[in-house]
């Protein structure tokens, strides 16, 4: 009897922990889902350039769950959802970083690179380590790199030609919210307007706004050449946002897996650039074709504007002595 039962209790045993072995197996291969939001298009570049990450970091037992267009969380406020936990994974404005941390205002200032390739070295440099510990210090997110987009330019309803920022005198120019955004429509002479960037069309639609400032891609896939006259290129920002990762999903990676995410980021990264690169050369003359008046304003003109008026802020009070001096020595 007591055989038996001993026999018994062994089995029972053996199987309980068989089906706990199995149910931890079933556990540690379930991957880890990382819900990404992003205000863009599910037709802009940078959603096949998310693709093609998810598909990398699936070895790495990482599921992407993307959410384009501002439909899990507007424009602006991904930031504060990562850092609540609510959201894994963000394409984030540098304007909102700047928001919280008052040095990372010089990326966002006018004028400062001169394309993709500064782009890239300044966040590859020790600038770019710097920029990257204090959003991981104060933010609670790690930097994965810039995701450059096209360099901004000023796109009108009304027919006015602009030459020098005093032409934008009095124009509703759209800019996101924040400070950081209103203030550089103020350096290009402009009357800043603060908009969601999925009610513009329907803004210069109906007057609402004069105009908008975004690359040249971001205007075709919203269609905003059909509610527009003209497209100054005045070239006064490099746009990217940077793609970030919660440091709660980053620290809890081992260094290898870091290895592997980090690869997959800048892969995709480096193509959706090339993309975006490609694309700028090619949608002058398809804005011509459409109709609008396309063509390039006193560039030097808007530059020392701009420059000037930064310089005098209270913005450039927040920005690490010296890193200016480094980002235009690279």
């Amino acid at each position: 009897m007591t055989f038996t039962t001993n026999r018994r209790f062994l089995v029972g045993a053996c199987a309980a922990l068989l089906a706990c072995g199995m149910s931890g197996s079933t556990q540690a291969q379930a991957p880890t889902n990382l819900r990404f939001s992003a205000v863009f298009s599910e037709q802009d570049i940078r959603a096949e350039m998310m693709k093609r990450f998810g598909e990398e970091i699936k070895a790495q037992g990482f599921a992407l769950q993307p959410y384009y267009g501002g439909t899990l969380f507007k424009q602006g406020t991904e930031l504060v959802a990562m850092q609540r936990g609510n959201l894994e994974m963000g394409n984030i404005a540098p304007q909102d970083i700047s928001n919280q941390i008052p040095a990372w205002s010089i990326v966002t200032s006018a004028y400062l690179f001169r394309d993709a390739d500064h782009l890239k070295k300044v966040f590859a440099s020790d600038v770019g380590q710097q920029l990257k510990k204090m959003a991981s210090d104060q933010l609670g997110i790690h930097i994965l790199g810039p995701t450059y987009f096209g360099a901004r330019h000023v796109g009108l309803k009304p027919s006015k030609k602009i030459s020098k920022p005093e032409d934008l005198a009095g124009i509703k120019l759209r800019m996101p919210g924040g400070d950081a955004w209103q203030f550089l429509g103020q350096s290009l002479g402009a009357n800043p307007t603060p908009m969601a960037y999925a009610e513009v069309y329907t803004g210069l639609q109906t007057g609402a706004i004069d105009g908008q400032d975004n690359p040249l891609p971001n205007v075709q896939n919203m269609k905003f050449y059909e509610v527009m006259s003209q497209v100054a290129l005045t070239s006064h920002l490099v746009g990217f946002d940077v793609l970030a990762v919660s440091n709660k999903v980053w620290n809890a990676m081992s260094p290898e897996k870091q290895a592997a995410f980090q690869a997959a980021a800048d892969k995709a990264i480096e193509w959706s650039t090339q993309e975006h690169l490609k694309k700028e050369a090619e949608l002058a003359t398809f804005f011509k074709e459409k109709g609008l008046d396309v063509y390039t304003p006193d560039l030097k003109a808007f530059r020392e504007y701009a420059q000037k008026k930064y310089l005098a802020s209270d913005l450039a009070k927040g920005w690490q002595p010296g890193m200016l001096d480094k980002i235009n020595a690279m």
